[in-house]
């Protein structure tokens, strides 16, 4: 059999890509930051000339109006800030970052990625800055990206000791997401967990180098989102490969279990010839977009009479997480397209593995972390209230659903 036989899955193809905005957002951040280091690195250059008079000649002074830089995505607002001299002197503030003009440049859509693929990884900030500002940002002081990616660590390693306790988590979401990128000989991995609270709000929880198929990576990563003070989850859902599970068994065994049928699919599929793969992949979708768990089970039994005798590989590959393929039954079915895949990371991260996926450089692990959780965090303004999210409650309190609808209880109906 050829080792070839992928087959596209175009519930991965038609994820979102949110490069444009996050990278706006990114873009806006990024130049303030910049902005703030070029100013206090002047300010710093010329309070060492001041000798013994003991006081800065050179001092803040505000900020200069907002505008707007025009770019090939948009318009990117920008604060310039402005400097002054105690003795009434004019002093003037040049910043290398925002020139009194900027052009649009037809190439900035394609080359933006860098800020945060590239842009982050040891010498590569000054060719993504030139190409989003043109040749006038030239003289960007290697002090100054240092201080601004020493900054973006910082934020990342708040961020990881964040209490969680303050929230309920109702479901969480599991994938290690492969970046494209490299360090020496090894691709590197994020173990990525999403969560949603009580409200319906969807926030990374964890983003940490590992490997994925490891049960310890992954008991690393839940044993320290407990002792933050995360709760037991409801329902974890993931890809059926990964070492997560025999870790979730350990560190919250009482958290049901979901597989995601986005990779599931991807799997059976893999271990069928291509020309089998359209007629099985309609069988396939057939049992997860049952109405009832009952349907679902007739249509799963028929597929693997079908194709048992062929491709066993593919029929064990689906029979052993039967039980773990149907949980989403037993929660509302308005969560169910929430609940069936690893979406919610699936595409925040798409845009990463398609930027990256060409990419000859390497980058360190941490540099590699701190990208991810960048592009998260401004992924995470985007994000909508789960859908149904009042139903949350309910699955709280341990109110019963079968095949999604909500069963009255004995004392339900007294009352």
């Amino acid at each position: 059999m050829s080792k070839n036989n992928v087959v596209e899955l175009a519930g991965r193809e038609k994820i979102r890509d949110e490069l444009t905005e996050l990278i706006r957002e990114g873009a806006c951040k990024l130049i303030a930051q910049g902005l703030e280091l070029e100013v206090g690195e002047l300010l710093s250059r010329m309070s060492e000339r001041q000798g013994e008079l003991g006081r800065a000649a050179v001092v803040r002074n505000g900020y200069q109006p907002e505008r707007d830089i025009q770019t090939g995505i948009g318009p990117v607002t920008v604060k310039v800030p402005k400097i002054r001299s105690r003795d009434g002197k004019p002093v003037s503030f040049h910043s290398a970052l925002v020139p009194p003009y900027v052009r649009k440049t037809a190439s900035l859509e394609a080359a933006l990625p860098w800020l945060y693929l590239k842009g982050i990884s040891t010498g590569e900030m000054q060719p993504a800055l030139e190409v989003l500002l043109g040749s006038q940002a030239k003289g960007l002081s290697a002090s100054t990206v240092s201080r601004l990616k020493q900054t973006w660590r910082v934020e990342y390693e708040s961020w990881q000791h964040r209490r969680l306790d303050k929230d309920r988590w109702v479901y969480i979401w599991a994938d290690g997401i492969y970046s494209g990128l490299r360090a020496e000989s090894q691709k590197l991995c994020a173990l990525v967990i999403v969560g949603v609270n009580e409200r319906g709000e969807k926030h990374f929880l964890a983003i940490e180098d590992g490997v994925r198929e490891s049960t310890q990576s992954w008991r690393e990563v839940l044993l320290s989102l407990k002792a933050r003070g995360m709760n037991t989850p409801e329902l974890a859902v993931g890809d059926g490969a990964m070492g997560f599970w025999a870790a979730l068994d350990e560190v919250y065994p009482a958290s049901r279990q979901q597989r995601c049928w986005m990779h599931k699919m991807g799997n059976v599929l893999n271990a069928m010839p291509k020309s089998i793969q359209p007629k099985a992949k309609s069988a396939l979708q057939q049992i997860w977009q049952a109405a009832t768990r009952e349907d679902a089970d007739r249509v799963f039994d028929q597929f693997v009479v079908t194709y048992e005798a062929k491709y066993p590989k593919a029929t064990n590959g689906l029979l052993k997480d039967r039980e773990s393929l149907m949980t989403f039954y037993d929660f509302p079915a308005v969560h169910w397209q929430h609940l069936r895949t690893t979406n919610p990371i699936e595409s925040t991260f798409a845009t990463i593995r398609h930027r990256t996926t060409r990419m000859k450089g390497c980058v360190t692990r941490d540099s590699m972390l701190h990208m991810m959780f960048k592009l998260g965090e401004c992924a995470e303004k985007n994000w909508r209230k789960l859908r149904g999210f009042k139903y949350l409650a309910k699955v709280i309190e341990g109110v019963k659903f079968v095949n999604g609808e909500e069963i009255e209880q004995p004392n339900q109906v007294a009352a």
